[in-house]
């Protein structure tokens, strides 16, 4: 994934959060279970499953937490790769 498909990707995301928030705490509690497993959230949201963390979230919050993490994981990726 390159830096020109995350931003088209939070596009959108950046569009309806003041109107649909997310909140910070699922984000958060996700990142908390390691990359491993964030990556294994990610898959699990692309094929429009759930993970425990977006239960009551509405679909415009799924779609942005998809793009949240993605985002997170490539910044984490990219400084993984300057060491």
């Amino acid at each position: 994934m390159n830096a020109s498909s995350v931003a088209t990707d939070l596009l959108p995301a950046i569009q309806s959060a003041e109107s649909d928030p997310l909140p910070e705490a699922v984000i958060e509690a996700i990142c908390q279970k390691g990359c491993r497993q964030v990556h294994d959230d990610i898959a699990r949201l692309e094929q429009n499953d759930s993970v425990p963390e977006a239960r009551g979230l509405s679909h415009a919050q799924r779609v942005r937490l998809l793009a949240e993490l993605r985002a997170i994981m490539a910044v984490y990726e990219g400084r993984r790769g300057l060491e």
